[in-house]
């Protein structure tokens, strides 16, 4: 059976400050603060709550990243995310990044799989959904087109 995708929301993640913890054996540790934001699409809207982006810059210079926070839907709800993926590309476009340059995300790879949790019974489906998302990395802000898997 072959994979497919239906569009879930948009995310609009705010961001601070990359702050290294230093290198260990798995490359440099770092922590990215997930400041807010908001969501919308397929019957979902509202805001993001704050979290944490913890990554692993791995010495092959691919960025592992493990993003966890939560979605306030509009009605109240609170949603639990997990987002785990990839970015990696070119050296230069990622320097370009680095500093807070707008690059073309065309150029680059960046990829999570997301997973949620609810206590919400009108968001129930979201325990059972696995999504996918593209993203785009901006200065401030990191901007995930999220599809659902079906």
């Amino acid at each position: 059976m072959t994979p497919a995708f239906d569009f879930l929301m948009n995310v609009d993640v705010d961001v601070g400050e990359v702050v290294t913890l230093g290198h260990g054996p798995l490359g440099e540790r770092r922590m990215v603060s997930i400041l807010g934001g908001t969501f919308e699409g397929s019957g979902l809207r509202g805001e993001v709550l704050p979290g944490t982006d913890w990554q692993i810059v791995r010495k092959d210079g691919v960025l592992d990243i493990d993003a966890r926070y939560a979605l306030k839907e509009a009605g109240g709800a609170v949603v639990r995310v997990v987002s785990q993926g990839y970015r990696y590309g070119p050296g230069e476009v990622l320097a370009a990044l680095a500093r807070g340059e707008t690059v073309d995300p065309s150029s680059y790879f960046f990829r999570t799989v997301m997973r949620f949790e609810t206590g919400a019974t009108e968001l129930d489906w979201l325990n059972r959904t696995i999504a996918i998302a593209t993203a785009e990395r901006r200065a401030r802000q990191v901007c995930l087109k999220v599809y659902r898997l079906l």
